[in-house]
This record gives C-alpha cells, structure tokens and sequence, in this order.
C-alpha cells in the first residue's frame, strides 16, 4: 500500500499546529502559511532541509528510528501521534504477504467473563469499531448501534449514518470526533485491512461530517474517561470507561462503563439492565433457542 499521502498530510498538519515562538526560534519576514516551515522542523530535526523535504513527501520507509524519534521531537507530537508516525513508516515497507479479511475470533472464556461482570456494560471491539461481543448490559447499552443490521455493529456506521446519533450522544460533535481519530490511529496501524479500507471508503463517500475530520489527520488513544449518553429507554446516563488491549485476543479491546455510585445515571443504568433482562426473556419465549441478548458479530 502506498501511504505516501498519509505521510504527507498527517506531518503537514502537524507542522502547521505549531509556532516559531512556540519552539524557539526567531520570526521573520510575513507567512503564507500557519505554522512552521519545512526548512524550520528541519533545523530542529537535525537534518538537512532537503531530507525533511523528502521525508514528508512520503519517503520514509527506510528512515531510522532515531531520526523519526528527533522528527516526532521536533513536531512536539503526543505519544499517540508519535506512536502513528512510527505505524505509518512500518506500513511504508513492502508487506510481504498480502491482507486478508479475517473474521475475530472470540474465545469462549472471554465471553464468559463478559457475562460475569453484571452491574457493568461491557463489550469487546475491532479498531474499526466493530462490536464482536458485549455482556447483556453492554449490548443494551449499544441497543442503537446493534439493533440495525446494516450497521453491521460498527460504531462509526451508527455515529455517521444513523440520524440518532445526534440524540445518543449529548456531546453529539465530540464523539464524531473520537471515533474518526480512533479510525485513523487504526488505519496508520493496520493500513492494508481490506475491511478497514472498505469502512473508510463508505464512511467518507456518505458523511460529510467525516471526510471534514478525517482530513485533519488526528489521532487518539481511547484508554479512559467518562462518556456521556442519552439512551433511548432510560435518558442521560454519565459513565466511566475504561478500554484495554487483549493480550489473549491480538487486535480486540475491552471497554467496560460503570457508573458512580448512588448517582441518577447508577440509577439509570440499573434500569436498563432491568430493560435488557425483559428483553432478553421476550427474545427467548420468541425463540427458544436463543440463549441471551448478545451474539458475536
């Protein structure tokens, strides 16, 4: 895959976020551009103007880490943004097997311990945002993005696509946001998953919300926090989360909400395990063979 356009845009835009106050160095003469100039993050870098230039033209498949290091340095990039510009020099080397689309797999164990955590809404994911798995509360939870077969239980499908997306999410542009920073973190890590590219490609064909920010090139880590919703069955629910990388399950994250206790939303959300209860008995009376609420997808 050639990312060399990746490359370009996502070190364009970072250099165009900083100063040359913010870095030290002297301002002269008027700006056609904001930000640094090339010539200005290499001096910084410690490399020739005309090596930074081929850099961030896309060459970088054979740059040393040291350099890449002193670059990210230079740019003032965060962890996460270094992390990317690591990813996306590892994607710029000839793969050597071609990308294939795989299906996750989800141990059984791993759904038995989903299930063990009642009083929490959990669920497992793909990078592309792919709900794989959830307990009875985290399906509940993610009844909107679940509950429509065409969204294939992918979040950003839901997010972009869906008109109640805008009523889900209270912080409705905030969580645009995240979920198209969190796409393309994956995308610099995983740039020839044909899945991902085919939920690029459709995401940006349909929403001008994303292609907006999927040209801005940002990147997050989504490790912890508080998130709010406006569930459709019980209202406002403010929620901790917490995500974590699956040793056992390469490429799948963990992202379990609790709520504080003895607060509105620990109240909400006890009702809407009350609410996924009543619909997991209706399911099974509608079909016996069913056995719960959740189903990997």
């Amino acid at each position: 895959m050639d990312n060399r356009a990746d490359i370009r845009d996502f070190l364009a835009s970072r250099r165009a976020k900083l100063t040359p106050d913010q870095v030290g160095l002297p301002t002269s003469g008027r700006r056609r551009v904001p930000g640094l100039r090339r010539e200005e993050v290499a001096v910084l870098a410690g490399v020739s103007p005309e090596w930074y230039t081929r850099l961030e033209k896309g060459h970088i498949a054979h740059v040393s880490d040291d350099v890449l290091d002193a670059v990210a340095t230079a740019l003032r990039l965060t962890d996460i943004e270094r992390e990317h510009l690591f990813n996306l020099a590892r994607a710029a080397k000839p793969a050597r097997t071609p990308a294939r689309r795989t299906k996750p797999k989800i141990p059984a164990s791993l759904q038995r311990i989903l299930d063990s955590m009642t009083g929490t809404a959990a669920f497992v994911r793909t990078g592309r945002l792919d709900i794989v798995a959830a307990n009875t509360l985290g399906a509940a939870l993610y009844s909107p993005v679940l509950d429509t077969p065409a969204h294939r239980g992918n979040i950003a499908r839901f997010d972009f696509l869906d008109p109640r997306a805008a009523d889900y999410y209270p912080d409705y542009n905030g969580a645009l946001s995240v979920a198209v920073a969190l796409l393309r973190t994956e995308a610099g890590r995983n740039p020839r998953d044909p899945a991902l590219t085919e939920l690029i490609g459709e995401l940006a064909t349909q929403s001008e919300a994303f292609r907006t920010r999927w040209g801005a090139h940002d990147v997050r880590a989504h490790r912890g926090g508080v998130k709010t919703f406006n569930h459709p069955e019980v209202g406002h629910l403010q929620l901790a989360y917490d995500s974590m990388e699956l040793v056992a399950a390469p490429g799948l994250i963990l992202t379990a909400y609790t709520a504080e206790p003895a607060t509105p939303s620990a109240d909400n959300l006890n009702l809407l395990a009350s609410w996924a209860a009543t619909e997991r008995d209706r399911a099974t009376i509608d079909d016996p063979t069913r056995t719960g609420a959740h189903e990997n997808r």
